[in-house]
């Protein structure tokens, strides 16, 4: 008999060391599923039945928009915590040697990659020639070729483009992309972030600001009317969310989220959120941090409790998601090749990670101490991902 109950608990132990190694496995992927707006509306008992809708035919791009939208009352990405913690450094948003000093130093390689997709895509749209390079004439003279992509390599190569930055903060960002030419709106949850971001905005006579806020002026109201006459680009800021915002419909040929996947909750349904706003033939460019030994070394125990960079609390190690991760939903749950183009390799620097994924593009970004400054880390080299990280992909047009 006692024989037969030792032989019971090791076959019990063994089940429930199988089960909880399964659920420790599923933990990260729960993260990306849950507390979406189907389980949010299954758990609510208070909500009405609704006969089920009469089957229906959609494309892959418009698949779950509809449903997104429609339940955005009931669910949000937004993580409150988290906005109260940036609502309470929003006053330092632009102290270069503050809290926020190593994202200014990050701002201008965000834009050199943004630079890069944006001419990519042009020149994939044109197509490879001969004649649509630069040339020398009989004379010796070098000819410039100023088609569409020569545009978007230099000057206001974003003119004429709508562009969404969402959880923009004080604004580092988004007037970056104002200034060469776009037509940008910034959104953040939180009020006083937006408040920042619109009294700075509003102090530069150069930046094409316009202000929905009857307390703070529009810089065309600061300056002589006929120098905004042919300045290229707009910038506006909202207090909204992504899933606020979706509900209005409008699409944008670029969407950047720079910094903000790993702060908020359900990154799998806010990436579909932005994904939904971004038109046919557009770009969804994102930066954030991996989940590895080394970025938990230098985004926490150095930056923030080591050497008080950053406020301790700001980043959430669990939370940072790694490229693979990223890249799989990307094909797994966001429509793959249906929806997006195989524009990159698929493959995480040079191939170490990726799983044969073949839509979206990884580039580390890695702070050097001894210039300090941050760089893209070189297309094809391994190891740059293992901490900051852009990504991009671009739609289908249609």
């Amino acid at each position: 008999m006692s024989l037969r109950r030792s032989a019971g608990r090791a076959v019990l132990s063994s089940k429930r060391a199988v089960q909880q190694t399964q659920r420790q496995s599923l933990s990260w992927l729960s993260r990306w599923q849950s507390s979406t707006p189907d389980a949010a509306l299954a758990s609510s008992s208070t909500l009405p039945t609704q006969p089920s809708p009469e089957p229906t035919i959609s494309t892959p791009q418009s698949i779950a928009t509809t449903n997104r939208s429609t339940l955005a009352n009931a669910f949000s990405t937004v993580n409150q915590a988290e906005i109260d913690h940036f609502s309470r450094l929003s006053s330092q948003w632009w102290n270069e040697k503050g809290e926020f000093g190593l994202l200014h130093k990050m701002n201008p390689t965000r834009m050199e990659f943004v630079r890069q997709k944006i001419a990519q895509g042009v020149q994939d749209d044109e197509g490879w020639s001969f004649v649509k390079r630069d040339r020398v004439d009989e004379q010796g003279r070098l000819i410039k070729w100023e088609g569409e992509a020569a545009k978007r390599v230099r000057g206001k190569w974003l003119e004429g483009l709508d562009v969404l930055d969402v959880g923009c903060g004080g604004g580092l960002l988004s007037e970056s992309l104002a200034r060469v030419g776009g037509n940008v709106l910034g959104i953040d949850a939180s009020s006083h972030n937006i408040a920042i971001a619109s009294l700075h905005a509003s102090q530069d006579p150069f930046l094409p600001f316009q202000s929905d806020s009857p307390l703070v002026a529009s810089t065309s109201q600061l300056t002589d009317p006929a120098k905004q006459e042919g300045k290229a680009g707009s910038l506006r800021y909202r207090h909204t969310s992504a899933e606020e915002l979706l509900k209005e419909g409008k699409q944008y040929d670029v969407v950047c989220s720079m910094e903000v996947l790993e702060h908020v909750d359900s990154p799998g349904e806010f990436l579909k959120c932005l994904a939904d706003m971004v038109k046919p033939g557009g770009h969804l460019i994102l930066s954030t941090i991996s989940r590895t030994p080394l970025s938990q070394l230098l985004t926490i125990t150095m930056a923030e409790h080591v050497l008080r960079l950053v406020t301790p609390g700001t980043h959430t190690y669990s939370k940072f998601i790694k490229p693979s991760e990223l890249l799989a939903f990307v094909r797994d749950e966001m429509g793959g090749t249906d929806v997006w183009e195989a524009d990159g390799d698929g493959l995480v620097d040079g191939g170490r990670e990726g799983g044969g994924v073949s839509v979206g593009e990884v580039r580390g970004i890695v702070y050097d101490p001894l210039s300090g400054q941050w760089r893209l880390w070189k297309e094809g080299l391994p190891f740059g991902d293992l901490c900051n990280y852009m990504f991009h992909i671009r739609k289908k047009s249609l």
